[in-house]
């Protein structure tokens, strides 16, 4: 418990037998009250060490839902077991779990009821081993996103992120796609609910194990980030889009 708050991290994993067990070392565990991993159809042993690490709740996919899926069954474990205060936390050690008190103690104290761990802020991104192409692009859609959206985030696309109950409670997430998508389709209903986001300075790695996708996969997830969040301009301005509605 955190200021009388259940905290849950989650952990949407892939193939995560290698950086699992150290990354799951690093959560501060007197902060955290529970932890929940769903492996989406590993094809190597993440589900086996998960257990042995002595995770709580493992779930493995019977196929393959997709990244965005895979977030759907963890954000609804997660409040079935009443979290208050809910941080997913990627398995493949890309992002360092040292940030999880900061994050966690921004909502309990009813800072921010969402906190974003930005990669961009200060030199983290670059100095981290963040590939030049991602970077730029990751600027550009920032950009046009702010301007869109009227909003001022250092970046939209970070796997780092907090949420209170009540804004999960409050989005639809279980009618966001089930691909790389679902973060940007997340972070537009956030702000339709007139959440506001905090931001933290994360420091970043990129080395073989971390998943990263890929360039072809990162240009689709560009080109669903353009149009969504032109999407949302216009249902801004009176055009009928379910999803900001439900």
């Amino acid at each position: 418990m955190y200021e009388g708050k259940k905290v849950i991290v989650v952990m949407p994993a892939y193939k995560a037998a290698l950086t699992l067990e150290k990354t799951y070392n690093e959560i501060p565990h007197d902060w955290v009250d529970e932890v929940i991993l769903v492996d989406d159809h590993s094809p190597d042993n993440t589900v086996e060490v998960a257990k042995k690490i002595g995770i709580q709740h493992v779930i493995r996919h019977d196929k393959n839902k997709g990244y965005g899926g895979n977030q759907k069954t963890c954000y609804t474990k997660a409040l079935e077991l009443q979290g208050d205060i809910v941080i997913m936390l990627h398995p493949d050690y890309q992002y360092t779990p040292l940030l999880l008190k900061a994050m966690i103690s921004i909502i309990g104290n009813g800072l921010y009821p969402v906190v974003f761990a930005s990669r961009i802020l200060g030199k983290g991104a670059l100095k981290g081993g963040m590939p030049i192409y991602k970077y730029i692009a990751n600027r550009i859609l920032t950009l046009y996103q702010n301007i869109l959206i009227g909003q001022k985030l250092s970046e939209y696309h970070t796997g780092y992120r907090a949420f209170s109950k009540e804004v999960l409670e409050a989005v639809a997430f279980q009618d966001c796609d089930d691909d790389f998508i679902f973060d940007n389709q997340m972070v537009l209903q956030v702000f339709w609910k007139n959440f506001e986001v905090g931001e933290v300075t994360c420091p970043t790695k990129y080395f073989e194990e971390a998943s990263s996708i890929n360039f072809k996969r990162s240009s689709i997830y560009g080109l669903g980030v353009l149009w969504y969040s032109l999407r949302y301009r216009l249902a801004k301005m009176g055009w009928k889009w379910d999803l900001m509605e439900k």
